[in-house]
This record gives structure tokens, C-alpha cells and sequence, in this order.
């Protein structure tokens, strides 16, 4: 039985980013779309009239500038609504009597104004574009307007989800959307709804990532490369799993060293009767075993060899054409992905030729 693992990422104000390379970077605007405030227009701007979200920052904040990317995209996202919604920020330690005015103790800190009152709301969700928007969109109605991406895959946690997801039967992982027991989660430990998560996990500094086996509580520190391949390559080696960079599957997804064994006894001149007949056995052993899909499909290749000894090499044209030619749902890309691996041990130990997708 493969037992999947889970990693989770505690960072402080920025999200974790997977990326393909050293670091992918943020998205790049013609002009910035946050509004500086100073005391001449803060009035007129975040009280005259209509909401704001307001952020005090101060310039040598590692925080502050870890949030400035998520807090300009957010911006960009509700631009168009400029006469329903603005989005600003207050450099506090330059603008000192700001912060003062409004009790700024620490950086950064995002505070609400309906417009109509000078008393503003603190804002104590996550910093992330995700718990921004929704907030914004809850208060004043109106959605963001930006490229329609791939949803993020990073499952956000908080006190609460936490004690639910780590320990029991869902894990964590990176770049394993297909995987029916696997989620990549982060906790945005600064956040109110997490501080207490991040302070009984000993985080101290951001990001931290911790892995943690399936079914236990306690964590492992993860010191590996930041890279999406490093995640990968770790999670594979310890989940058992075949994932490559961007989600696919490697080469040895769905096969099954016992029954590759047979492959060779079979193509190394055994009868194909007596070998399918071993590998009907072989099979039937794992039953319980998350492999018994893949195990099921050798005896079948054996069984359709016994009738047409070309099967194994016009199944592996006729699935490579499919996926070649694109437009699969991801789990059936997932399913024939494995299954050409599978007849890549037939056709290969024939032939002579490894067969490349």
C-alpha cells in the first residue's frame, strides 16, 4: 500500500512559491495601482466617501516587502472599480503622524475604512491575494477583474483546518493535483486564525517547511532546495509516487517490478501461457494494493498477446498517438501515461528499442 505523505509550508506574509527555476517573478504593471497616502490626501481619500483597504508599511520591512507584490496584484485586480473600492498605502515611518493618528504599532498593517467613519477595521486575515480579495469582494460587493489563471493547488490552513488535515488520511504535497490523497497546504503564520498553529509548531522565521509522515503529527524540517523539481523529487522519494516538474507522470508510473519480471521470463523465450498464468497469480496478490489497477492491465496485455503476438506494439502506437495528439482530461492522460509504460516492457524486451512518448 503507498503511503502518501504530507508538507507544509509556513510562511509569513508572502505565499510559497513552487517555481520551475530559481524563482519565478512576480507579475510586472506599466504603473502602479496603489494609491500613496501622506497627510494632505489621506482624508480626502480614505475617508471622503468611499471604501479603502489601507496598508502601513515601512520601507526597511523584510514583511512589508514581501507582501508589496500580493498588495500591488490586488490592486490591479480591483483598479477598474476605483469609484467603489481604493486600495492605498501609508509609508508610516516617513508619514509619522499617520501612524500615530491610527495607533500603527508594528509593519506592515492593513487597516479598513468604510468611508463614512474616521474609525477603521484591522484587517487580521492571510496575506495572500486569495483572503485579500475575498475580503474585499465581502465588504463592498465587487469582484476582481483579472487573467483567468489556474487556481493555485496550495491548500490555505488556519488553527482550525490544520488539526483536520495533518495526521489524518488527506496529505500534503507539491505538484500532485491527480492524486486523490494529496494537497499542497501553507499557513500564513502571522494571520490571528493561525498564530497559535505556527507558535506549537516552534516557526520562527519564514518560510518554514515542514514535512509530515501520514497519520502522525509530528514533523520533520524539510532543508531541501526551494525548486518545484526539489519538492517533487523529495515527495516522490517519500510518498512512492512517479510525478514529474508540472504535474505528469515519470517513466515507471504503473509498472510493477514483479510482474516486469515475468515480462522478461515471457520475451526471454517462457511460454506465454505459464507466464500469464503467474502473473494472473501475481496480480491477484494485490488486491489491496492501490497498484491492482495496473497490475490487472498486464494480464490483459498478456492475455490479448496469447491471440495477436502484435498487440503490445499497436496498443503502444495508438495510446502514444492520443496522447500526442493532446485534449485529455488529466486522469485519463494519468491512466494511458501508466499504460504505455506498461507495454514499453513488452515492446522493448521484443524489439530491442526503447520506445520514446
Amino acid at each position: 500500500m503507498v503511503l502518501l505523505k504530507s508538507l507544509v509550508a509556513f510562511t509569513g506574509l508572502a505565499t510559497l512559491s513552487l517555481a520551475k527555476g530559481p524563482g519565478s517573478p512576480p507579475p510586472t504593471y506599466d504603473s502602479s495601482a496603489v494609491l500613496d497616502l501622506i497627510p494632505d490626501n489621506f482624508d480626502k481619500i480614505a475617508i471622503g466617501g468611499k471604501p479603502a483597504l489601507v496598508e502601513f508599511f515601512a520601507p526597511w520591512c523584510g514583511h512589508c516587502k514581501s507582501l508589496a507584490p500580493v498588495y500591488e496584484e490586488l490592486a490591479q485586480s480591483f483598479a477598474f472599480a476605483k469609484d467603489k473600492i481604493s486600495i492605498a498605502k501609508v509609508d508610516a515611518d516617513a508619514e509619522k503622524s499617520l501612524g500615530k493618528r491610527f495607533g500603527i504599532q508594528g509593519f506592515p498593517t492593513i487597516k479598513y475604512f468604510d468611508g463614512k467613519s474616521e474609525k477603521p477595521e484591522d484587517y487580521s486575515g492571510g496575506r495572500d491575494i486569495e483572503s485579500l480579495t475575498e475580503f474585499i469582494t465581502k465588504k463592498t460587493g465587487v469582484k476582481p477583474k483579472k487573467a483567468k489563471v489556474a487556481p493555485s493547488q496550495v491548500e490555505m490552513l488556519n488553527d482550525k483546518s490544520f488539526k483536520e488535515q495533518i495526521g489524518g488520511d488527506k496529505d500534503v504535497a507539491a505538484d500532485f493535483t491527480n492524486e486523490p490523497n494529496v494537497v499542497v497546504a501553507k499557513v500564513d503564520a502571522e494571520a490571528d486564525n493561525s498564530k497559535a498553529t505556527a507558535q506549537d509548531q516552534g516557526v520562527s522565521s519564514y518560510p518554514t517547511i515542514k514535512f509530515f509522515p501520514k497519520g502522525e503529527t509530528k514533523p520533520e524540517a524539510y532543508e531541501g532546495g526551494r525548486t518545484e523539481a526539489d519538492f517533487v523529487t523529495f515527495l516522490n522519494g517519500k510518498a512512492g509516487t512517479h510525478r514529474t516538474v508540472g504535474g505528469g507522470l515519470d517513466a515507471t508510473a504503473g509498472t510493477i517490478e514483479a510482474l516486469d519480471v515475468l515480462v522478461s521470463k515471457f520475451t526471454g523465450g517462457s511460454s506465454i501461457a505459464e507466464v500469464a498464468a503467474e502473473a494472473t497469480k501475481a496480480a491477484a496478490n494485490l488486491k489491496k494494493d492501490a497498484q491492482y489497477k495496473y497490475a490487472e492491465y498486464y494480464v490483459r496485455v498478456f492475455d490479448k498477446l496469447s491471440k495477436n503476438d502484435g498487440f503490445a506494439a499497436k496498443e503502444f502506437a495508438r495510446l502514444d498517438k492520443l496522447i500526442k495528439k493532446g485534449g485529455l482530461a488529466p486522469e485519463k492522460l494519468d491512466e494511458m501515461t501508466s499504460k504505455t509504460n506498461i507495454l514499453k516492457r513488452f515492446v522493448e524486451k521484443v524489439t530491442g528499442e526503447k520506445s520514446e512518448l
